[in-house]
This record gives structure tokens, sequence and C-alpha cells, in this order.
């Protein structure tokens, strides 16, 4: 059978040429990222700024200005801190709560390089940003890719981070998971035809980017009634652009599964993994590794999917609330 040819459209090369720019709010429209949550209806920013680090600029926000600190953390560049949407109202009643869009997509740079999407670059953007907002410690929340950063920023910042909490935690504890692994054949090769998670493939992403934002993000939220969710997470996904995504897929790790466990077994502070019973993303024995080898404690959303702060936004928001309040006040 013939393979498809992978050719480059001109919309895929006219994002090409635009994607190591600045991506300022005024460039991008008005509802994109931080320059979207600056004008949030349910909740306005009440500070935004950009931190530069080796000439990528990255867009953040606060919001409220309570005594502990929440820092929202990007999850993988293929959305941007919108996704947080139904946590910041919320949790800005009570604390002070940090967002910043992620290299590659929202209001943040699109670096052209694999390395400058490696989770040690999204930690030190993290640490910029908190430097940035005046903040000298904070809760880290993640989701999904978000806890390669957050893995480092815990084990290697404790100073900085006084909990965390992990979020269907994309990180490899546990063997793969086979109700999921078999169904990716490689990301590296071209495949006679895209169906199922073949569509997870560098070669697909250039030939009909669109179509695997729409199988991604339903796979993503399982769950019946997810319509608006997913139109939500596609939008943002039309935010980036494949190329983009490519550079995340090829960029550094933190290290071989003997380094992470490492890094988990030396997080000195308090941990909350949060994890639904019927993830099609990453598998449920991977968030129960990890809570076990940070001593700390396992939330099972039962039947719930992937994006749990999405379709579980009050669970995970009064979650969030009891794990940030039964902490040391800051400073002891």
């Amino acid at each position: 059978m013939r393979r498809p040819t992978v050719t480059a459209t001109a919309e895929t090369k006219k994002r090409r040429s635009r994607a190591g720019r600045a991506a300022s709010p005024q460039r991008l429209a008005a509802r994109h990222g931080i320059a979207a949550a600056a004008r949030s209806r349910a909740r306005a920013a009440d500070e935004t700024g950009t931190i530069e680090r080796d000439g990528v600029r990255v867009a953040w926000a606060r919001f409220g200005d309570g005594p502990r600190a929440i820092l929202l953390l990007p999850t993988w560049s293929i959305v941007h801190s919108r996704f947080w949407k139904f946590q910041v109202p919320y949790l800005a009643r009570r604390y002070r709560v940090l967002t910043f869009d992620g290299r590659g997509n929202g209001s943040s740079d699109r670096p052209l390089s694999a390395e400058a999407y490696a989770d040690a670059e999204f930690a030190a953007d993290a640490l910029a940003v908190l430097d940035a907002s005046g903040t000298r410690e904070a809760v880290a929340v993640s989701l999904s890719g978000g806890a390669g950063p957050a893995l480092l920023l815990a084990a290697e910042h404790p100073d900085r981070v006084r909990g965390s909490i992990f979020i269907a935690p994309s990180l490899p504890f546990a063997p793969p998971d086979p109700s999921i692994a078999p169904r990716t054949p490689p990301f590296d090769e071209e495949q006679a035809e895209y169906q199922g998670w073949a569509k997870y493939n560098r070669h697909y992403w250039r030939i009909d980017y669109p179509d695997f934002l729409e199988f991604f993000f339903g796979e993503c939220l399982s769950e019946p009634h997810s319509t608006k969710p997913i139109e939500d997470c596609i939008e943002w996904g039309h935010e980036t652009d494949g190329e983009t995504l490519i550079l995340t897929a090829d960029a550094p790790e933190i290290g071989d599964r003997d380094r992470i466990v490492a890094l988990a077994r030396s997080i000195p502070n308090r941990v909350l993994v949060i994890h639904g019973s019927d993830d099609h993303i990453v598998g449920y024995r991977h968030g129960a590794a990890l809570a076990e080898l940070t001593r700390g404690r396992l939330l099972t959303f039962e039947g719930s999917g992937h994006l749990l702060n999405a379709r579980e936004p009050v669970r995970t928001n009064l979650a969030i609330r009891s794990f940030v309040d039964t902490l040391p006040p800051p400073g002891d």
C-alpha cells in the first residue's frame, strides 16, 4: 500500500515562518492565553507581565492576593493557560493564583528549537514567574505533561514549592499500560493510513493537524457530555501548530526512569496525586506509583478521564483547596 506523501501546505509554511517570532498579546487575538485571562468576565487578572529567558518571552498573570499562593503550571503546549479557567475564579477568592502560557502557545513565544521545550526550561520559566510576581513560595499544581517541570521544581527547589498537586501525571513510573500503548505506532514512522492512535505521529501532524486535535481531545475528554470542553481545547490547540508540537515531542526529557524515580523519592514536601480511573491518556497506575514514591496521597476520581479540571471542576477545586489549607502557614 502506498504511503501518504507528506508535504508542507502554504498555511503550514506560513505558521513555520512566524513560529519563532515574539507572540505578544497585541499580535495575537485578544481572546488568546494571558491576554484573554486579563479580560475574563469570571475573574479579571490583577496583574500581568512578561518574563524573558534566553530570548524567549513568556506571559504570566496574577489573580487574587491571599497569603497563600498557588502556581497553576502549563501542561503540553497544545493548550495555554486558559485551560485553568474553571480553577482561577474560585481559587483567586482565597489565594494568590499565578498562571502563565507555556512556551509554544497563547501569548508566549514559539521558539524554533526542540531544546527550548525541555521540561527544565518550563521549570525555569516557573521560577522566573515567581520572582517577577514577587512570590516567595507557592503550591505547584500540574496536569498531565506539566508533571515533568513540577517534579523538577518540587525536588530541586523545595524552598519555592510549598507542596505539589499532580493531576493525571504523565510520567513513566510504571510499565506501559496495555490498554493504551499497543494502540500507538512509532511516532517517527510514516503509516499507510492513520486511524485512532496512529494519528499521534509527527507525519500526520503535518498532514492533518486539525483532525489530530479532534481525535486527541476526544480521548482526553472521554466522558459523556464533553462537547463544550472538547470544543474549547480544539480552539486552544489551533493557537499553535503541528510543527511546534513536533518540537515539544523532540525536546530533551528530564532523564530515564531511574532518575525520575529518584527525583520523586527526594521530594521533601507534601504531595497530592489526583487521577481518574478511566484515563485514556495516562494509565491510572502511573498516578498511583507517583503517590507511593512521594509518600503522598492518592485521590481517585472513579469513572473519570484525563482532563479532570475541565470535567470535574468542583471536585478538583475542592481538592486543591483542602490540600492548600492543610499545609503549614507561609513562613513556617
